[in-house]
């Protein structure tokens, strides 16, 4: 595809260190040969987070709002046979099957970092394929201004269904130049293998410079739309989530600062990092926002 995202298998932990829980001290720069190139990012500020921290700390409100919560109920999830609707401004709409969708598409790894509103982040190494792929098959038509998504919603699966957390099922959306930017990754694994349940499984969406709720999992509806779509967060408490939700050290959050984030696997008493701008990625993604009053869409 050619893009380099901005950072490198250095930030993340190797995959052998969390199958035999040992450090190992050789280098992993080698298996990124040909890779994904490092960004503006102080490569030692960064510590690196194992599968188990990636599958056992997440935001999957459908199955609890404990961090721990997904992990211990998203087993529950069926997702074989997934399909995936596809409507609204397009060439070819229509119900598809997760592998003919999927069918063709170059996919490769994109190590992330991700970054959560709650102001706790970590580095992934996602596998999957640029959106804008799916789009382009499915035939983006000229009135088409905004990508919105629709999350499973399965209340015998899915027990965190039954409390009104938010409105189910689970909605987002995109400005089509931002779901069409090359970073924008429709994610079907991490460190290689099938994406686990807890973390989105089978196909989620990936927006590295957004905060993680933009992300949205398990996805059963992609809707291509002229005026902007309603999203989950921000129908609940607009003040607090606007729809562009993107990384930004200067728009706090209304209960507690953006300013600093907490990187998850550097221990309860590790100082907290500043939080960067696009969350790393203003070079290349600041020109989708250039005239725009980042502090009012926020």
């Amino acid at each position: 595809m050619g893009y380099k995202p901005d950072l490198t298998r250095d930030d993340v932990t190797p995959k052998a260190l969390y199958m035999n829980r040992r450090q190992i001290m050789a280098s992993a720069a080698g298996l990124m040969a040909g890779g994904i190139a490092a960004p503006a990012l102080a490569q030692n500020e960064l510590e690196p987070n194992t599968f188990e921290e990636i599958t056992n700390y997440n935001n999957y409100y459908e199955f609890g709002t404990g961090k721990e919560d997904p992990a211990k109920f998203a087993h529950m999830l069926t997702t074989d046979p997934w399909s995936i609707e596809v409507d609204g401004l397009v060439d070819r709409p229509g119900t598809y099957f997760y592998a003919d969708l999927t069918e063709g598409m170059t996919t490769e790894e994109r190590i992330y970092r991700f970054r959560c509103v709650e102001a706790w982040s970590m580095v992934i190494p996602w596998n999957g394929f640029e959106l804008n792929q799916l789009l382009e098959k499915v035939g983006v038509q000229s009135g088409a201004k905004y990508v919105a998504f629709e999350t499973a919603y399965r209340p015998e699966e899915m027990p965190g269904v039954k409390f009104p957390v938010v409105e189910w099922p689970y909605v987002e959306g995109l400005r089509l130049d931002e779901a069409m930017h090359p970073l924008t990754l429709m994610a079907t694994g991490i460190y290689g293998e099938p994406m686990p349940k807890q973390n989105g499984a089978p196909i989620r969406l990936v927006v590295p410079w957004k905060y993680g709720f933009k992300s949205i999992k398990s996805i059963v509806r992609i809707s291509l739309v002229e005026d902007e779509p309603p999203t989950t967060w921000n129908k609940a408490n607009a003040r607090e989530y606007g729809f562009y939700s993107n990384v930004n050290p200067n728009v706090d959050h209304p209960r507690w600062s953006q300013a600093t984030e907490r990187v998850i696997g550097g221990g309860i008493f590790a100082a907290r990092k500043d939080t960067l701008m696009f969350n790393g990625y203003e070079d290349q993604v600041a020109s989708l926002y250039a005239g725009m009053d980042l502090s009012e869409k926020f």
